[in-house]
Parts: C-alpha cells; sequence; structure tokens
C-alpha cells in the first residue's frame, strides 16, 4: 500500500463541507500542544466551523469580546480555538481577565489586536499559560518589542503587504512563529508562504455566498 495515500471518510450529509486552499498544504505549520496547524479558518460563524477542514480557528471579531462569545466557540467547535480577548476598543486589565476566561474555557490560544500596549502583553503573560498571538499590521510596529514582553505567536494582517511585512518580520525574529492573512488566490498564498509564514488564515465564504449557490442550484433545477 503507498504510503502516502490518505484514507478520506465522507458521508452523504457533509458532502458540502468548505475546504480550504490546499496550496496552504506547502506551509511548515506551527505545533501547538503536539497538533500541527497549518490552516485557520478566520470566523466566529458556528456553522462554518463545523462544516470546514482548516486546522483551526482563529475567532476574532470587531466588537467588546465576551465570555459568553468564548464559551459558545468553545462548545461548538470541534478544532482549537484562538479567540480574540481584544487590545483595540478593549485594553487594560479587562483583556487580561479575558484572556484568563478564555483559557479556563479551553481556547488553545488567545489574540490581540495591533493596539495591545506591551504592557499588557507582559501581564498576560505573567498571568496565562497558553499562547499570545499579537497581530501585526506593518512593519512600522516595534515588532521585537512585542515579542521581547511575551508575544509567542504574531498575526500578520497586512492586506496586500502581507508578503513585505512577512519578510520584514522573519528578518528581525528568524524563530517566531507567523500566521498571515494569505490572500484570495494560490499565488498570493504561495508568496506569503515563501516570505516565510508558518501557517495561513483563511477567510471562507459567507453562509449568504454559500446560500446564494445553493438557492441557483435548486432554481435551474425546477426551470
Amino acid at each position: 500500500m503507498n504510503s502516502s495515500y490518505i484514507p478520506e471518510i465522507v458521508s452523504p450529509l457533509r458532502q458540502k463541507m468548505i475546504r480550504v486552499p490546499e496550496v496552504i498544504q506547502n506551509a511548515s505549520g506551527i505545533k501547538v500542544y503536539g497538533k500541527l496547524i497549518k490552516s485557520l479558518v478566520f470566523t466566529t460563524d458556528i456553522a462554518i466551523i463545523r462544516n470546514i477542514n482548516a486546522n483551526a480557528v482563529l475567532a476574532v471579531y470587531p466588537f467588546t469580546p465576551q465570555p459568553v462569545i468564548t464559551h459558545a466557540l468553545m462548545v461548538a467547535s470541534d478544532i482549537p480555538v484562538f479567540c480574540g480577548v481584544g487590545g483595540g476598543l478593549t485594553q487594560g486589565k479587562r483583556v487580561v481577565n479575558l484572556a484568563l476566561d478564555a483559557e479556563f474555557e479551553g481556547a488553545i490560544g488567545v489574540v490581540v489586536n495591533a493596539p495591545t500596549a506591551s504592557e499588557i502583553i507582559k501581564r498576560m503573560r505573567l498571568t496565562i499559560d497558553i499562547p499570545i498571538v499579537v497581530t501585526i499590521v506593518s512593519e512600522k510596529e516595534n515588532i521585537k518589542e512585542r515579542v521581547d514582553a511575551g508575544a509567542t505567536i504574531l498575526n500578520i494582517s497586512g492586506a496586500k503587504r502581507t508578503p513585505q511585512i512577512v519578510r520584514h518580520v522573519r528578518e528581525l525574529c528568524p524563530n517566531i512563529p507567523i500566521i498571515a492573512t494569505g490572500g484570495p488566490t494560490d499565488e498570493s498564498i504561495m508568496e506569503t508562504i515563501e516570505a516565510g509564514a508558518n501557517a495561513i488564515s483563511y477567510t471562507p465564504p459567507s453562509n449568504a455566498e454559500i446560500f446564494s449557490a445553493i438557492m441557483d442550484k435548486y432554481r435551474s433545477e425546477r426551470d
């Protein structure tokens, strides 16, 4: 039997699973507590989380983080969750408390936004045991300071400039684990991986987009 052959089990009711781009498998991955993570789905949609083949969830959202949302994600997800705990609108002791709550709920790591003060990262590092993922949006940030403060992983989200930022970070910190947005095409994802990203965050189609395709199919079958 070919050792490279990977048996796959599917079922009639789970054929519509979302699949992350295959090119992401070219990334080295980041091993967190023995789990190898190459792909992270950027969503808080529980239905999508339960129907995608990503290795983990990057659950960051543009509202004040709430423990009830963290709890819902932890209960519903069947893959590890990196949970957003603020750092933008939400600052100070509240971020530290939200991070501790996320750890207690079972998050594999916490994510803080780019404006998070390095002092808050230090306080988080003294409080929680799980990885702290710090978001980087520009090479102009003091990246070494973030790492020295206690960042375990850097999450680079620089739109079209992401590959350039990844290269800059890799030069400054050769061994820091990097998650990065891959962009919309296989080529942009591969460029980000070649720049030095260890894992790729993938934004899936929305429920509305998926439903639109399904409804078009239903309509065509009735015509």
